[in-house]
């Protein structure tokens, strides 16, 4: 059985991310350290064609920086009538500096006049601790919904406020953010995780 870090250094600088993933990764005598706190830290480009490989770069970057075990994620969004797009390049989908709001307005020109039968959706999560030794545990989260057709909610990030769950009738921007981590991709994937990291 592995011995685990008392701390680990959570490898993104996404405030909305951190903030959520600090909720979900509740192990008892765990401590996460914000990146943000080690001064020279810097945000590896996401170069990996999959969101293992990119999860395993900012987590390996953040070890590497720290000399300590990092956790790290990548989520992708994957639309049917777009076959699997944008995937693992969700957050970069408008182009490398774009807003949330530049890559839910390209996604929903994208989907014009698509019929809400073909706009089914999931969200992908990859959750990744890596340790000094080079070794790695991973969960995975997955979400399914379908893109509605305009925006919807206040809270949440990313494309939450056009990510619906037909069977709720709401966008993940409508939900609190208990409702939320109840449910998404990235609580799934974190609570894997955890579970993981428990066992040992």
């Amino acid at each position: 059985m592995k011995t685990l870090p008392a701390r680990f250094v959570l490898a993104t600088f996404n405030r909305d991310k951190a903030r959520e993933l600090e909720a979900l990764l509740a192990v008892p005598g765990l401590t996460l350290v914000a990146l943000a706190d080690f001064p020279g830290a810097i945000a590896p480009e996401e170069t990996g064609a999959t969101l293992l490989d990119n999860a395993l770069l900012k987590a390996e970057a953040a070890a590497r920086h720290t000399g300590m075990a990092a956790i790290a994620d990548d989520t992708g969004l994957e639309v049917d009538a777009l076959d699997g797009a944008p995937g693992a390049h969700a957050a970069r989908f408008a182009g490398p500096q774009a807003s949330y709001a530049d890559n839910v307005r390209l996604l929903l020109a994208r989907l014009e006049g698509v019929e809400p039968a073909r706009r089914g959706a999931r969200f992908r999560t990859l959750c990744v601790a890596v340790f000094p030794d080079g070794s790695r545990i991973v969960g995975e989260g997955v979400l399914e919904g379908r893109i509605s057709r305009e925006p919807r909610g206040t809270q949440g990030f990313g494309y939450d406020p056009v990510f619906e769950l037909p069977e709720r009738g709401r966008t993940l921007a409508e939900m609190t953010a208990a409702e939320k981590n109840a449910l998404s991709h990235r609580g799934r994937a974190a609570r894997a995780l955890a579970d993981a990291l428990r066992a040992g």
